[in-house]
């Protein structure tokens, strides 16, 4: 109903000449998804908590998060109804970056759902099978993969574009192309997913990295400004700006329940979407190196968990950090958790701002 509705009014939307302009439809789309993620918020976490929809605690984690568990979580899914409803008020419908960005995200969301649900409602730890999680993500980055591959402008969109040096690209042809873009939508997801595990600590850098993504799409997709800061020209790319500015604000209204103590947890179903989001936007705007550096704060993340399993077998059980992920070895040094957060938060912003600084140093 409420999709039905969001639909019917961006038809009356567009009828007016604002419609033409990116800039303000993407704050526009950035307000509306804050808003209703304000006005939904309270009535899903009600919903959750009513459903015991409960986040379970590691026994062998910091023991302040011991009073953490039972918190409702899965609560991503305010976070993709609020990017949804208002992506159909103020997105191109006729863009296929949109339709593209939307199936990856809402495919990897439902894929972390499931898995959210069989850990908390069925109480089966283990959720989604690892296997089985792997391949419907590894099938939807896929498909999305193929798709941009083959219906790319060859050679000029399928290179990787090295940051800092104006001409420097590599030709990845169609099928290495596929190949990162699989990688990168997979890697990115799975990577915030690692990152989620104190209050709004995913989040806020998520918002951080999406925002700089949005000015990178809106570069790649004007004709004048990708030509006079040498990055490749997009056609239609422009429109993602949009649909981040609309991730942007429901991840900054998901942040006021989110924020410590938090009223909600984001679960698989948000982490797994908004890292895939991330990935699939990036590649659409060939900036996938520009991401690694962006989203540092997740290739921390992810390499502390590969380096600690990896030391702990081949040594048979010593470790590198206190608990992985990076954030749990500095929670067990004696960071308090909002100084955690608060500092990688502060960590993210540097790396987003020199991020950006690629579009003019060439």
């Amino acid at each position: 109903m409420l999709l039905e509705l969001a639909l019917w009014l961006g038809q009356d939307i567009r009828a007016f000449n604002v419609f033409g302009y990116i800039t303000l439809r993407t704050m526009l789309a950035a307000l509306t998804a804050l808003v209703i993620s304000f006005i939904f918020g309270p009535g899903v976490i009600r919903w959750l908590a009513a459903k015991k929809i409960g986040q379970a605690v590691r026994d062998d984690g910091p023991k302040s998060h011991l009073a953490k568990a039972g918190t409702p979580t899965m609560g991503g899914a305010l976070i993709l109804i609020a990017v949804a409803i208002t992506i159909l008020l103020w997105g191109n419908l006729d863009n296929r970056y949109v339709w593209v960005v939307l199936f990856v995200t809402l495919g990897f969301g439902a894929v972390g759902w499931v898995d959210d649900w069989r850990k908390v409602v069925h109480r089966d730890p283990k959720g989604l099978a690892s296997r089985w999680k792997y391949f419907w993500t590894s099938l939807i980055a896929g498909a999305a993969a193929i798709y941009l591959g083959f219906s790319a402008d060859f050679p000029a969109q399928t290179e990787l574009i090295v940051p800092f040096f104006k001409s420097v690209a590599y030709p990845l042809g169609v099928f290495g192309f596929i190949a990162l873009t699989y990688f990168t939508i997979n890697g990115t997801s799975h990577a915030v997913n690692l990152t989620d595990g104190l209050d709004g600590l995913a989040i806020m850098p998520t918002v951080m990295v999406t925002a700089a993504l949005a000015i990178f799409a809106y570069v790649a997709g004007h004709v004048g400004f990708s030509k006079y800061l040498g990055v490749p020209y997009i056609e239609g790319a422009g429109e993602l700006a949009v649909l981040c500015g609309a991730i942007c604000g429901a991840g900054l209204g998901f942040l006021w329940f989110n924020a410590y103590p938090a009223e909600v947890f984001m679960g698989d179903v948000g982490a797994l979407a908004l890292g895939a989001a991330m990935g699939c936007i990036a590649v659409i705007v060939r900036q996938e190196v520009v991401l690694f550096i962006m989203g540092g704060l997740f290739v921390a993340e992810t390499l502390s968990v590969m380096l600690q399993v990896a030391y702990f077998k081949w040594t048979g059980g010593k470790r590198i950090f206190r608990m992985a992920p990076l954030h749990h070895h500095y929670e067990l040094g004696g960071w308090k958790e909002t100084q955690v957060v608060v500092r990688f938060w502060i960590i993210t912003l540097m790396l987003v701002l020199f991020g950006l600084s690629t579009l003019k140093l060439r």
